[in-house]
């Protein structure tokens, strides 16, 4: 804090936030009242090892430099997320990257679902609606990160595809009922994604944009975290993990210009890579296990209801 800062940031206080399942999360306060965020990459912490050791480098969703990335990017068009003040990525200490950013005093989106004030729910919804707007209003050609352009001029879907049938199988060696009608699940995964048609326009988007991924000042700002895994993809595939987290709320979000089929093929995805990750979860000894199993049972019934009547 002191090299960062300056003498007067003497920190009186560290705590551990309540953070995911990939980064460490720590708040700290100093004597002079200032108070900001650590983050730290620390991947003997991740729960999700295995499938970034396995990842290719152009779809990793984690590590510092995605970070940094796409801070600079979304401040720079205008998003609102909290400002980066210093990444060390030295590994001379410690052999992890870490960073300090900005804390924002406030909530998360979702404490808002249980306003009581229904013009306060309206004007921050709102808000995180024309947020997302002009978010996914920023386009270009190709899918991928901000600094891969070019990079890929194929139809970005094709990679949840084959994610899919990877966490299909992962589920069908833990769930019966997945195992049983496995076959079926992957006739109907494919069948969904042969409607799709090309298109060569890809909107900037979250990636894993729940209401957790939003933290609201008393103003009523709405701020973007855990921004690792952003980049430039169908913003069907937003709409519809938007439609799953925000429930009711979703009506402040709605794009009535989007793409039925694709909407339909990133539902099904998501209910399958859910199921999925509530699984590893629970199994790698994820902190909330009643979390882990409430996901992973809710979506593997969703991923069923696609084959059933």
């Amino acid at each position: 804090m002191g090299k960062v800062f300056g003498i007067d940031y003497v920190v009186a206080n560290v705590s551990k936030m309540h953070g995911g399942a990939q980064k460490v999360v720590y708040k700290i306060d100093c004597t002079n009242r200032f108070s900001c965020i650590l983050y730290v990459w620390d991947l003997t912490m991740n729960f999700f090892q295995e499938e970034i050791a396995n990842e290719a480098i152009t779809d990793r969703s984690y590590g510092s430099d995605l970070f940094e990335m796409n801070n600079r990017y979304l401040r720079e068009h205008g998003i609102q997320t909290p400002a980066l003040y210093d990444l060390n990525k030295e590994r001379s200490r410690y052999n992890f990257d870490y960073a300090l950013v900005e804390y924002v005093n406030g909530h998360k989106a979702e404490v808002y679902f249980h306003h009581s004030d229904t013009t306060v729910q309206d004007r921050l919804f709102e808000r995180v609606g024309h947020m997302l707007t002009g978010m996914h209003a920023n386009e270009r050609h190709s899918y991928g990160k901000p600094n891969q352009v070019g990079n890929h001029s194929g139809s970005c879907h094709l990679l949840q595809l084959e994610n899919a049938k990877v966490q299909l199988s992962y589920a069908s060696n833990h769930i019966e009922s997945i195992k049983k009608n496995e076959c079926r699940l992957l006739e109907k995964l494919h069948e969904l994604e042969s409607r799709i048609k090309p298109r060569s326009r890809y909107g900037f988007i979250h990636g894993e944009l729940g209401p957790d991924h939003i933290l609201v000042t008393d103003q009523l700002e709405p701020y973007l975290i855990d921004i690792e895994g952003a980049e430039f993809f169908d913003i069907e595939h937003e709409h519809s993990f938007l439609e799953l987290r925000f429930g009711e709320f979703y009506r402040y979000l709605k794009n009535d210009n989007l793409d039925h089929n694709r909407m339909l093929f990133y539902r099904f995805h998501h209910h399958i890579a859910l199921t999925s990750g509530g699984l590893k979860l629970l199994h790698r000894g994820f902190p909330d296990q009643l979390f882990a199993k409430g996901l992973a049972d809710y979506h593997y019934r969703r991923t069923l209801q696609f084959i059933e009547g």
